[in-house]
């Protein structure tokens, strides 16, 4: 922990924080963007390694931005905040008069103040609506889709989006339960359809899949994964978090195409993740993965 910098509260703990910067070799007058400051907590950590350097904090949530310029407030002359989704990554360089970075971080995972939030409806843990929009000024809810979308393509969607076997079941559920409006309604309609036969709750894939329809996220993710090699300085360096398969397979592969052509080179031959430490401190972070590479 460098001098000055905080610790992180409950809804405040970056995961794989010290690995992420590691990667990132931060320069003190290097250009850096986070585009998922979420509550602040990478972005901090950065602007306190720079002197003379930038961070672009970029987040889709108008929310989360308010509260990560107030979590970094020590460090503002430092920071530059941007909202919108990766697919805006070019607009927020641009705006800043920057044409190439030092390093982009990118976390995927929905930060603990969206899942503690019973109005944004991320979760099924307390009741709320089925909202799941990352920027609430976007039309289209998680509603919508439940209670609007023909069964058949309800089902490739959790099928699809959220790899749930059962898919067609709980559609089927769905459909005959309609109309469906807070998160722990559709919680209980999956529950009753699918036996529990793990240790998650039946209904965390049937989630997954519905926020990842709503925020366009892999759509956003295959934009980042394009996008960020093309704004990278040469040495610059590019690291991302998962948190699922499918988009780690996403990362894993962008990375793999950019090597074999030469542009980059592969810095985590094998993905970095959290260290037991981290994980009895934060159970949030026990499905990260960390993979990083370098611009050629």
């Amino acid at each position: 922990m460098q001098p000055g910098e905080q610790q992180s509260s409950a809804w405040h703990d970056p995961v794989l924080l010290e690995e992420s910067l590691e990667y990132l070799t931060i320069q003190p007058d290097g250009i850096y963007v986070d585009m998922t400051a979420g509550l602040g907590g990478h972005t901090g950590a950065i602007a306190r390694r720079l002197q003379r350097g930038l961070v672009i904090a970029c987040d889709r949530d108008a929310e989360s931005l308010r509260m990560a310029q107030a979590n970094t407030a020590d460090v503002a002359d430092r920071i530059r905040f941007f909202q919108g989704p990766f697919s805006n990554l070019p607009e927020a360089l641009d705006r800043n008069g920057v044409g190439a970075v030092n390093g982009v971080l990118a976390d995927l995972g929905v930060s603990r103040y969206q899942l503690g939030s019973p109005e944004r409806g991320f979760s099924f843990n307390e009741d709320g609506p089925l909202d799941m929009r990352m920027d609430r000024s976007q039309s289209i809810t998680a509603a919508d889709l439940v209670n609007e979308m023909p069964e058949k393509a309800l089902a490739d969607l959790i099928y699809e989006l959220g790899e749930e076997r059962r898919s067609r079941r709980i559609s089927r559920a769905i459909v005959r339960a309609r109309p469906i409006r807070t998160t722990r309604r559709l919680a209980d309609v999956v529950e009753k359809a699918v036996p529990r036969t793990r240790k998650i709750h039946p209904a965390t894939q049937t989630f997954m899949a519905l926020r990842l329809k709503v925020n366009g996220e892999l759509e956003e993710l295959d934009e980042l994964l394009r996008i960020v090699p093309e704004r990278l300085r040469s040495g610059g360096r590019f690291v991302v978090l998962t948190f699922m398969s499918l988009e780690d397979r996403k990362v894993k592969q962008a990375f793999q195409a950019l090597a074999r052509a030469g542009r980059a080179r592969i810095l985590t031959k094998h993905v970095v993740k959290p260290a037991r430490e981290e994980i009895l401190r934060n159970a949030a972070s026990r499905s990260a993965k960390l993979r990083a590479l370098e611009r050629i």
